[in-house]
């Protein structure tokens, strides 16, 4: 009876330590979280409240949506699609060789692993607006360089996610494949591949709908794409054009998510 009792304390004890960790680990993210809200200005209300009748005068410039200049937007819209397709299928072909190497249970040598760690941080420390300007100054106005920023940032991402991916596989079959004589090639493609195919394919996706939002934004620096005319109408003060292509964004955006998810299932399935 006393061992119950003694076991039971013990619980408790262990129980209520868990929760007060919990609670503090909890309440110092609240405070990291409301400090930050005071550091941009989040709590600034008169800042806020003198803003409200420019934003309601700029939400009636934006009304009705001019849509005479559409036909001219179809090339950029199709630029918009292809550099997102484009930047996600260079940042697979490239991220999947060295997920392998940064992949603990992949990797051939530990130079290798870190080697490759190095390269998919560096990718994912420098923002795709800033490749797209660097990218820009290199090769030109147009989808060239939204297409190498895309593609260039969005390896550090994929890759990091493959590697994490591949790190996560059950050793059963890599381990019935080596005692079978498998080479490192075989023990990849038939014990590891099968296993992460469809968490690749659900990151493939999600990033392909990530690209295609971040296409537009690459308009701002000159990068194409239906951006580059959002930023022109912008600057020449054309508001309901502005609105007319935000409405063609959204079509097109949930067009993408649809699509994505629906093609997710498929490979999941």
């Amino acid at each position: 009876m006393k061992i119950n009792k003694e076991k039971l304390n013990r619980f408790i004890y262990i129980r209520k330590r868990n929760l007060y960790s919990s609670a503090g680990k909890i309440l110092s993210l609240l405070g990291i979280f409301f400090m930050s809200l005071i550091v941009v200005g989040l709590f600034d209300v008169k800042r806020l409240y003198e803003g409200i009748p420019d934003l309601i005068e700029i939400m009636g410039e934006m009304l009705p949506p001019d849509f005479s200049r559409a036909s001219e937007w179809i090339k950029p819209l199709i630029d918009t699609v292809a550099m997102s397709i484009a930047g996600t299928g260079i940042a697979v072909v490239f991220s999947f060789p060295i997920a392998l190497g940064a992949a603990r249970n992949t990797t051939p040598h530990p130079f290798i692993y870190f080697i490759s760690r190095i390269l998919l941080n560096i990718a994912r420390a420098i923002p795709e607006l800033l490749m797209g300007i660097i990218f820009v100054v290199a090769v030109g106005f147009g989808a060239l360089p939204g297409v190498l920023a895309l593609g260039f940032h969005s390896i550090g991402m994929v890759g990091k996610f493959f590697a994490e991916s591949i790190e996560h596989t059950d050793k059963a079959p890599i381990e019935a494949a080596k005692s079978a004589g498998a080479n490192h090639l075989q023990i990849i493609f038939h014990s590891i591949f099968p296993q992460v195919l469809p968490q690749i394919a659900d990151v493939i996706f999600y990033r392909w709908e990530y690209n295609f939002r971040a296409s537009m934004v690459l308009g701002a620096v000159g990068a194409g794409g239906i951006g580059f005319e959002i930023i022109g109408a912008l600057r020449l003060l054309k508001y309901e054009e502005v609105s007319a292509l935000l409405l063609i964004v959204l079509m097109m955006v949930t067009l993408v998510d649809s699509l994505g998810n629906y093609l997710r299932q498929q490979f999941i399935e």
